[in-house]
């Protein structure tokens, strides 16, 4: 293997690890061979230009992530139909993984959500579950699904449909080696002492304070360095003083290195910076996408870009004239009264997540990334005849 193979590979197997921090031999045995190859490069690189660890062994390789902030909502757990966790399923999944740390080798689903209920009931958590409906067998069984998808647990027998239904349960291996991996944090839960939710989950990724010039560098290198890999745009208005005069100076260097590592190509803008992938591949929000929402979603993004801040009513209004006008081609119901608002709802909360807009009292304000969906009249330049 030349040395422009290694280099390819070693990208590769980072941009394997940005989009999925959690891989194991049953998900992609080769992704996990190529990262396990080049385990030693990609530890060194993601230490020095991210702070972040990575644990390596023959099952499982794990990419620590520390987030850039915790006032990100663009970022929520989904189910396999694509629907955010809410409040109660993150309980939850901590609730079950809490369980699955004291259970044996095996657990039955039934057995899981006793003890589920029985942590539930701790007043101090605020949380109302019976395990009495149908819909709350069902939150308990999302957090299961997720527990499956990341193989902590594997299905032996059964099925959770059955147990939805309280007709019959599921038995389950119990997966230690990826359990014991799954906490991303600086410092163990038991040492926060931290009074409020936010403090604690805050004290969970606080980093020490660096008293040193060159630790302070490194400490502003890290932090842009995760914005720019995790986040869609990084605008300068976003940064701090210190981070912004870093930014300013460094810029090349930093996205040069980024764009080595894993084939981001930069885009640099007044206003800020985004990290291109060329291969559409670590992007979980996509745009342009098919389909009547990803049609929705552009025309909406198109309609602000050229008439800057809309009320959402006036974006109802808009939408609803867009589903009269393309009704041939969206799907059924889409003019039905009321159909605007899960439209808009949901063009709304992509292009939030793409940093393309923001949710404000006078209304949805574009932001400046969002210029590129903006529709311009076509100009047609004449040829100018060959002189004879």
């Amino acid at each position: 293997m030349n040395a422009e193979e290694a280099a390819e590979q070693r990208r590769a197997a980072l941009r394997a690890l940005l989009r999925r921090p959690l891989l194991t031999a049953r998900d992609d045995p080769e992704t996990l061979v190529r990262v396990r190859r080049h385990q030693d490069d990609l530890r060194d690189w993601l230490r020095s230009e991210v702070g972040w660890r990575l644990h390596v062994d023959t099952e499982i390789a794990r990419l620590f992530k520390i987030p850039p902030t915790l006032d990100d909502p663009t970022r929520p757990a989904l189910d396999r139909h694509g629907r955010p966790f809410g409040r109660r399923r993150y309980v939850l999944l901590c609730l079950a993984l809490s369980a699955l740390v004291r259970a044996d080798a095996q657990v039955t689903l039934g057995y899981l959500a006793e003890r589920v209920l029985n942590l539930a009931a701790d007043r101090r958590l605020d949380l109302e579950f019976a395990l009495e409906t149908r819909g709350e067998r069902s939150d308990l069984v999302a957090v299961v699904r997720m527990l499956l998808d990341w193989d902590v647990l594997r299905r032996v027998a059964g099925d959770e449909e059955d147990y939805v239904a309280a007709s019959g349960d599921v038995l389950y291996d119990i997966r230690r080696n990826v359990l014991s991996v799954l906490l991303s944090s600086v410092r163990g839960p038991s040492v926060v002492t931290a009074g409020t939710f936010e403090e604690r989950l805050a004290a969970l990724i606080d980093e020490p304070v660096p008293d040193t010039e060159s630790l302070r560098n490194r400490a502003l290198r890290h932090r842009l360095t995760r914005r720019l890999l995790e986040d869609p745009v990084v605008y300068h208005d976003d940064l701090d003083q210190a981070e912004r005069a870093y930014l300013s100076s460094q810029r090349p260097a930093l996205t040069r290195r980024i764009e080595e590592a894993a084939g981001l190509v930069p885009e640099v803008r007044a206003e800020g910076i985004a990290m291109v992938d060329p291969r559409d591949e670590l992007t979980d929000v996509r745009m342009p996408e098919q389909r009547t929402e990803g049609h929705a979603t552009l025309l909406v993004a198109e309609f602000l870009a050229e008439s800057g801040v809309r009320s959402l009513a006036e974006l109802r209004v808009f939408v609803r004239e867009a589903a009269r006008a393309h009704a041939t081609y969206w799907r059924k119901g889409v003019t039905e009264p009321g159909a605007e608002d899960e439209l808009l709802d949901i063009a709304l909360r992509k292009l939030i997540a793409l940093r393309l807009v923001v949710v404000r009292s006078d209304g949805v304000r574009p932001l400046p990334a969002i210029a590129r969906y903006a529709l311009a009249e076509p100009t047609v330049q004449e040829s100018r005849k060959a002189d004879r």
